[in-house]
């Protein structure tokens, strides 16, 4: 694999370059920004790109959005090099269509990782294929399971966004049906927070699933550059998620992979729920079977009964995706975090999440119980109907107690206070037949009759002294 190194710093390029080359790349160098494009014009174009931020003529951020709206090229994955190392800088570097982001002095070790990484990616990505009847614009996104496009939908003049699957997974059977099953599970819903499924389809070996193309930014991208929502926001956001995702439960359909990323906010201010990619109907017994034992979700959002692989997961594990999501926006962190994936997953199994209030002390009471209430490891333990939590929601947001989550909070609550005190009772009044039978009570009888006879000898010992 080819690897563009381009750097205004001879020192800083000249190490790149030996340490790379070293890990078996081809490495080809640039002095300047305009050097960088016109090597990444060329027939043999690089398909990774380490680029300072800071270059002569051109910088590395510019090339980024060069590349990025560049069809004729194949994927290039592109890192930014800098020794800017704010939040704000790595948010304006990966907003501009980078794919990573190193702070100087670059450790070693993690650059090579990153590159062992992005050579997967690139071996993933699809180059740029026309689809009759929509010219692609330019890329949204990459990744290993797909490449999403900016397009336009010619007859009707609108833009669309254009989802098409990597040509590895063309092979696959299992794979392509999953796409389809994607777009057959969109096209079900029709709701206004839920991004619209317009076409599936193939042309020659492209299989492509064309969506309603959302202007604006995710959740995610929000948390961070902006860091946790405010509870009024949060809840905002939350009541139309859980709207998107009660009209999917109606329609037998569950989620399964609720998370920051999937949910994106319009520049109106409209949230949508996005990729049904694991979505199913609840009564796909065939599915659920054949999915049997294997974890299919996100893990930092996903439910102790996905992880599990359950065969009877239901609209219930939408509900703890939500909650671990609502977690995430209120505090600015996950739920959970691990050494590891098996640390990580035991904890969503096992362990209490930290209350939100306890990282966040400005929220309420009532989201905080709605949020314990979503999370709960049993699902029965959980809301019963997306409806329930909906109800909470808007009365918290309107500044009222969520009943439901108050009530089944009081009633764990009670069945607690009631097991204790029926622990106390069992040793503040036990029956007579156990007291006899206790070792301690025997002792202080012979003790007691000890002490008697002690007394009755002293008084007899007395009276004969005198």
């Amino acid at each position: 694999m080819r690897v563009l190194v381009a750097d205004d710093d001879p020192v800083w390029r000249k190490l790149l370059e030996q340490n790379i080359r070293r890990w078996s790349y081809e490495v080809i160098t640039a002095e300047n920004g305009q050097e960088a494009w016109s090597i990444l014009q060329q027939k043999h174009t690089p398909r990774v790109a380490i680029l300072d931020w800071q270059m002569p003529e051109l910088d590395g951020v510019e090339i980024c959005q060069r590349i990025r709206k560049s069809l004729h090229l194949p994927f290039v994955y592109t890192i930014i090099l800098t020794s800017r190392d704010t939040r704000d800088d790595m948010v304006i570097g990966l907003e501009s269509g980078a794919d990573d982001y190193l702070v100087k002095p670059v450790d070693m070790a993690i650059l090579r990782s990153r590159l062992t990484a992005a050579a997967r990616i690139v071996k993933a990505v699809p180059p740029p294929r026309q689809i009759p009847g929509y010219q692609l614009l330019g890329r949204l996104g990459a990744g290993a399971m797909a490449t999403v496009y900016k397009a336009r939908q010619v007859s009707l003049d609108r833009l669309v966004a254009v989802k098409i699957l990597p040509k590895k997974f063309c092979q696959s059977p299992q794979f392509v049906e999953r796409f389809y099953a994607e777009g057959r599970a969109a096209a079900k819903l029709n709701h206004p927070n839920i991004v619209a499924a317009l076409d599936v389809g193939r042309h020659g070996d492209t299989h492509y699933f064309v969506m309603e193309y959302v202007e604006g930014h995710t959740v995610y991208e929000h948390l961070v550059k902006e860091g946790p929502y405010s509870e009024a926001e949060a809840l905002a956001i939350g009541i139309q998620i859980a709207n998107a995702l009660n009209h999917a439960h109606q329609a037998g359909l569950i989620h399964r992979d609720v998370k920051p990323k999937n949910i994106l906010i319009t520049n109106d201010g409209i949230a949508k729920l996005a990729d049904m990619g694991l979505a199913r109907a609840v009564s796909d017994r065939e599915a659920a079977e054949a999915e049997a034992g294997k974890a299919c979700g996100t893990p930092y959002y996903i439910s102790p009964e996905q992880i599990r692989g359950d065969v009877n997961i239901d609209h219930r594990a939408d509900i703890y995706n939500f909650g671990a999501t609502l977690y995430h926006m209120v505090t600015g962190r996950v739920p959970f975090t691990g050494e590891d994936l098996s640390a990580l997953l035991l904890k969503h199994l096992d362990e209490p999440a930290r209350p939100p209030d306890h990282i966040n002390p400005e929220l309420t009471d009532g989201l905080c119980e709605i949020i314990e209430l979503c999370m709960a490891k049993d699902p029965a333990k959980r809301y019963a109907a997306t409806s329930d939590l909906i109800d909470d929601l808007q009365a918290v947001a309107n500044g009222q107690q969520p009943v439901r989550a108050h009530k089944l909070m009081q009633l764990s609550e009670l069945r607690g206070l009631d097991h204790e005190v029926g622990t106390e009772e069992s040793v503040e009044m036990p029956s007579d037949r156990s007291l006899f039978a206790t070792p301690l009570f025997w002792i202080a009888v012979v003790g007691w009759v000890f002490a008697g006879l002690l007394l009755v000898l002293v008084v007899l010992l007395s009276r004969s002294a005198q």
